[in-house]
């Protein structure tokens, strides 16, 4: 039953979050003191139990599809049943704006905000063909600016951070929409393209005064390297099977992204120890769905 679980809360994706977390603190100017330490902390809890829950919930209320499509998961196959699925979402939301909440007022309204997002793709978002994505890359946006409320008073100066994890989840989301029949090879282009805008946007930061552009380059090679590929095979010939390789890469990718965005702000040590966070995700993709 615990294996069920955790299948259920896809924990290679829950540490890609913490990455988004560990960016926005360092784009917030935060050191790490013993306060801003606790804060992480709380903040990492917070991501932990906002994206479980929102992982859960999903398959809670994919149930009826899944068994027809996907008898495998832990809830069609009855290796848990939908209550306590529903019942373990609803908590692990809770505990995320809980833990959020534990930083400062704003932490949690951002909590709050990303629960709903979350809720709102779960149930009706995910199936609309354009809403979907911006809607899942807004949950994505989100995380980000909750970890930038580590500092106060940072969110008000470092919101536009959000729009880069918005435009690439909405590439991953658009292309993961054919991973069970396949997909089309408009849609393909389409998440090329926004994946070209989200390198841009690494590189135009290079504007901010305090920004080491240099230093995110390696960074950036990293992230082209292993996001591309994938996705070009994908959009030239969009089978389920190249999908879900892509959607995997780009989902395991988002920690290399954060890093390479942080490194900008924080030095390369700093990127460094947010990328240490990828061979761990990668172990826990290969035991653990990550779609």
């Amino acid at each position: 039953m615990l294996k069920a679980y955790l299948q259920l809360l896809r924990p290679a994706n829950i540490v890609t979050a913490w990455a988004d977390i560990l960016l926005g603190f360092a784009a917030a100017g935060a050191s790490f003191n013993q306060g801003n330490i606790a804060t992480l902390s709380w903040l990492i809890l917070a991501t932990t139990g906002l994206y479980g829950g929102g992982v859960v919930l999903n398959d809670v209320c994919d149930a009826d599809l899944d068994a027809v499509e996907r008898p495998e998961r832990p809830i069609p196959s009855g290796r848990t049943s939908l209550e306590n699925a529903a019942a373990l979402g609803t908590v692990l939301l809770l505990m995320g704006i809980f833990c959020a909440g534990m930083v400062s007022t704003l932490s949690a309204i951002i909590a709050m905000a990303i629960a709903a997002s979350v809720l709102i793709y779960d149930k009706w978002g995910k199936h609309q063909t354009f809403i979907g994505p911006l809607n899942m890359g807004m949950c994505r946006g989100g995380n980000l600016l909750l970890g930038v409320s580590a500092v106060s008073g940072a969110v008000s100066d470092r919101w536009y951070l959000c729009l880069i994890p918005i435009v690439y989840i909405a590439a991953i989301t658009a292309i993961s929409q054919g991973e069970v029949h396949g997909g089309r090879k408009t849609t393909g282009v389409v998440a090329i393209a926004l994946i070209i805008t989200v390198i841009g946007c690494i590189l135009g930061l290079g504007i901010l005064p305090e920004y080491q552009l240099l230093i995110t380059l390696p960074f950036t090679c990293l992230f082209t390297a292993l996001v591309l590929p994938p996705f070009i095979k994908a959009a030239v010939e969009p089978s389920p099977e190249l999908i879900q390789n892509a959607v995997k890469a780009g989902i395991l990718s988002l920690i290399v992204l954060d890093a390479a965005i942080a490194s900008g702000f924080a030095g390369w040590t700093y990127g460094l120890s947010i990328l240490a966070l990828l061979p761990l995700s990668r172990w826990l993709g290969k035991m653990f769905a990550i779609t």
